[in-house]
């Protein structure tokens, strides 16, 4: 809903109406729901004292997976087994559903969706899917598949919910990535750990931002920026993974807990950048 002419309009008895995503006040205005304007007329709209004090999801959380791939465009190319293996890896099974819309009602396939993203690639369209997994293992991606000049570009964005009793498998990053990068055409792999609703839901109060956990550059990304360059950054120090002629590269960037590895990730990206 961020990115529609949309807005989220929550009823708080005895209080009016505030925006569910950003906690902005509303009133209605010339036929429609408007934040209300700041008091002093020249700040922000004020936010709904609900909006802060939602339920307590602490002891839940979400780990976020962002993966992009770029694979030659063959004749025998399957999409989808990236989205799979980390699927696989990060819950122990197979997505269990996939569809271009929801409801998700086909069965979970890579040889469909690659029939799909071929036939819509000939009319020079991208694919866009979503994927589920089972609902005693809650857990959704969006999948948006492009014909580019350098190869078929997958980019995969992976939520998993994790409840109370259930630790996110954050020790399986590195085997998820060396796998990705020596099987699966890897370009790049960004992972956060958020305070979040196992559930999947979207709540109409403030949840803490994610924090990061890793990224890892692909070999042949890896290759473009420069091994000595790319090896270089002190902090964090970068893993190689892969062949050693063309490895890729896994950069650690916290535990999910502490807020510094957003300069991490940063400084990180800083450096990388002045390369290129």
């Amino acid at each position: 809903m961020t990115n529609v002419p949309a807005r989220w309009i929550i009823h708080n008895p005895g209080s009016g109406y505030y925006d569910g995503l950003t906690g902005a006040v509303l009133h209605w205005h010339e036929g429609r729901f408007t934040p209300v304007p700041a008091t002093d007329g020249d700040g922000d709209a004020p936010i709904a004292d609900a909006f802060h004090t939602g339920a307590d999801t602490q002891d839940e959380r979400q780990l976020h997976v962002s993966i992009r791939t770029t694979h030659p465009a063959t004749d025998d190319l399957l999409l989808g087994d990236a989205l799979e293996t980390a699927w696989r890896t990060l819950t122990g099974a197979p997505p269990a559903g996939w569809a271009t819309a929801e409801p998700v009602t086909l069965p979970w396939s890579p040889r469909q969706l690659t029939e799909l993203a071929r036939t819509r690639a000939q009319n020079a369209a991208p694919t866009w899917l979503v994927a589920v997994g089972t609902p005693n293992r809650p857990a959704i991606a969006i999948c948006r598949i492009t014909r580019t000049p350098a190869g078929v570009e997958e980019h995969i964005t992976l939520a998993i919910g994790h409840p109370r009793d259930q630790t996110p498998r954050l020790d399986a990053l590195p085997t998820l990535a060396e796998s990705l990068a020596t099987r699966h055409n890897l370009t790049s792999m960004l992972t956060y750990l958020r305070p979040a609703r196992a559930d999947l839901t979207t709540p109409p109060h403030h949840e803490p931002p994610p924090v990061p956990l890793s990224f890892t550059l692909g070999p042949d990304a890896a290759h473009a920026t420069g091994h000595t360059h790319a090896e270089s950054v002190q902090h964090p120090r970068p893993t190689r993974l892969g062949p050693a002629a063309r490895p890729a590269l896994h950069y650690t960037l916290g535990e999910g807990t502490d807020p510094i590895a957003w300069q991490h990730l940063h400084h990180l990206n800083s450096r990388l950048k002045s390369r290129r």
